[in-house]
């Protein structure tokens, strides 16, 4: 079952914030953003790998927020200032004001542990900013394009294939939502376990890097 995301306080904490009510100007508006903010993302990803420094900061977990969420929402790349909670989940969202340090907390778990796996680091993210939800909007596209973009600067490249690991998910969100409650359990006990979510996305690499096989042996017409 989806995770939904509600407000606890007054919904015009949420609805203030909103600058697009037409939804076919909403979809429009948000693919437009997604295409630029993959195009940023892998900007990223080149700086990156040619200097060889990378070093994750709140700073570029807010700038991945804005470029899905700009001219849909004025808090755009802002940290969100209201409560909110997730229905179809135990999980209890922490609180607006313990964000920037959860966030903080993060990237620091992320720097510390570089040399991990990148799947794990991957799986880290995806299920971190989920848990965290820093976001008014966003929170999700936020969560993946971040992940997948941490994903190719620790692998040292951009990820070749179609779709992408972001893209396979949107399309087949249950075993991810699933992924996200499994890494939740042992949070509760202050461990982190991302097995599943880290299961799921060499699976769905698998599948990426699987389309450039495929069309290496397509023939033209």
């Amino acid at each position: 079952m989806e995770r939904n995301t509600v407000s606890v306080g007054s919904q015009d904490d949420w609805n203030k914030n909103e600058l697009i009510s037409d939804p076919g100007l909403k979809t429009r508006v948000e693919a437009r953003n997604g295409l630029e903010q993959f195009r940023a993302a892998m900007d990223m990803v080149d700086a990156a790998t040619a200097s060889g420094k990378f070093n994750l900061t709140p700073e570029i977990v807010l700038e991945i927020n804005r470029l899905a969420t700009q001219d849909l929402r004025k808090d755009a790349g802002k940290f969100r200032q209201y409560d909110v909670s997730i229905t179809n989940t135990v999980h209890q969202l922490p609180t607006f004001a313990e964000v920037p340090a959860l966030v903080a907390e993060m990237c620091d778990y992320v720097n510390a542990h570089w040399n991990m796996s990148a799947i794990h680091l991957a799986a880290y993210l995806i299920w971190r900013v989920n848990w965290i939800h820093p976001f008014g909007d966003g929170n999700g596209r936020s969560a993946r394009m971040l992940s997948y973009t941490v994903l190719c600067i620790r692998l040292g490249f951009r990820l070749p294939g179609s779709p992408t690991i972001a893209q396979q998910i949107v399309n087949n969100k249950k075993p991810y939502y699933e992924a996200l409650r499994e890494a939740d359990d042992p949070w509760k006990e202050g461990r982190v376990d991302v097995k599943g979510m880290e299961e799921l996305l060499e699976g769905l690499l698998a599948e990426q890097l699987l389309s450039v096989y495929r069309a290496a042996g397509q023939k033209n017409n």
